[in-house]
Parts: C-alpha cells; structure tokens; sequence
C-alpha cells in the first residue's frame, strides 16, 4: 500500500522586486498535521517534488497554538492562520501565499507594521504613568468583564484587514482590528481617559466613516470577534463626539 502524502505549493519570492515562482513539495502525512508543521518540514529538508534543491522557505510564526497571530497566510485562496488550519480538512494540493494586502519582504513574509502604527494613531493602550505606586486599578463589573473580553482575544494576525474590500493605499483605512480595539480601549474606566482623541482619530482621514459595513472580516476572524459591532457602536459614537466638537466650535 502507498504511503500517504500532502502535496503543497507555494508562492516563492526572493525579495519584494524579484519574480514570483511556485514550488510543489510533498510530504508523508501524518494525524493531526497542520500547515506550519509542514512549513518546518520543508525548511528543514527544502526539497521540491522535481528533486531540486532550493532555498528554505521563509516565513512568521511563533505560538504555534493561535495565539501570537504572527503565521496567518492565504491558505487556498483564504486568509488563515497556519498553525491552526489541518491539512485533513484542506483539498490538495494545498497553495500557500503571503497575505496579498501587505508590503512583501520574503516568500510568505509580509510587513504587517500598519496595524500597530494604526494602534498607534488611536492610543490603543490603558494610560498608566508607572513612576508611583497608583494602587489597586478600578473595579470592573462581571457584566463589564464579560462584554470586553472577546475584544481582548485580538492577535494582531491581520486576517480582518486581508479580507476588507476597504483595506488598500487609496484608502488608507485602519480596519476592522483596531476600530475594536478602540472600543475595548474605550469601555475601560482608566483607558476612556484618552476616548475623546481616539473618536477624533477615527473620524478623520481612513477613520471609520471608510467602512463598507461587507462583514468579511467577522467571517475572517480566527478569534471570531464580535468586528461588526464593535464598528457600528463605534461609528455612533464617532458621530456623536463630531456634533459635540461641531457644538463648542
């Protein structure tokens, strides 16, 4: 009887102005196999199913177990986290490609650094001076707990930005990621100190207002966070701090 294989190809790209090539690897299957363990076997061992010798392949990954959110890839045309996509429940053969949104730097290496510049923009962080002992923080409620919690489970991976019509250089919008982190941010009794700003950064150029409300990223979401809501509380909410701006003028 045949030993079992998994079969993959991969887009290959030397650097951002190199030709792009695709490889064909095969490996032995094994249980519980995921894509990012395959990943390790062809870096090890970069073997093409020619017989050729190449290069190893480059890409992200850390955790592992989905939670660094550093390996997510297009995985047969869909923006997936490597670690946690099996290759039984993949059709072969399986192509693997970088994100398509994001600079490219090596094989399936992009550079994801415009979310946490977003996250920046929006101060996505609980203010906190750390030169004095402030004591214990404000007490939340377990209704509060529970309603920000799944907005806490966010791993930067990008996926919601890969899949948003929205997402390109035209618009510059910051998607759906950190949108939510600002609500996270925003609920927080020590962290709303800075809501006012965050609002206004969401209200200018790329802010919410670019939103095509399409919902792929909920869809997207590895964490399935609760995207679409935490857009449309917040895009009231940007609105209302508008008129209240509008007003004092």
């Amino acid at each position: 009887m045949a030993e079992r294989t998994v079969v993959f190809e991969i887009k290959r790209q030397a650097s951002p102005d190199a030709p792009s090539v695709w490889e064909r690897f095969e490996l032995p299957w094994r249980p519980g196999m995921n894509v990012i363990s395959a990943m390790m076997e062809i870096a090890g061992n970069p073997v093409t199913c020619e017989g050729h010798c190449t290069t190893p392949v480059a890409y992200d990954s850390n955790c592992l177990e989905e939670i660094c959110g550093s390996c997510a890839m297009r995985i047969n045309g869909k923006a997936r986290m490597a670690c946690s996509s099996l290759v039984d429940n993949l059709e072969q053969p399986i192509r693997v490609e970088p994100l398509s949104k994001f600079p490219l730097v090596r094989d399936l290496q992009v550079d994801r650094s415009v979310l946490f510049e977003n996250l920046k923009k929006v101060k996505a962080w609980v203010p906190i001076d750390g030169t004095y002992d402030l004591g214990s923080g404000p007490r939340l409620t377990p209704q509060e707990q529970e309603a920000n919690y799944p907005l806490s489970n966010c791993i930067s991976c990008t996926c919601c930005m890969e899949v948003c019509p929205q997402f390109n250089v035209e618009t510059g919008f910051v998607g759906a990621a950190t949108i939510a982190q600002v609500k996270l941010f925003n609920n927080h009794p020590t962290g709303k100190v800075f809501k006012e700003e965050r609002l206004r950064a969401l209200s200018g150029d790329g802010g919410i207002q670019e939103c095509g409300y399409a919902q792929n990223c909920v869809q997207a979401c590895p964490k399935q966070l609760p995207l679409t809501s935490a857009i449309s509380d917040v895009g009231r909410e940007v609105v209302v701090q508008k008129v209240k701006d509008w007003l004092k003028s």
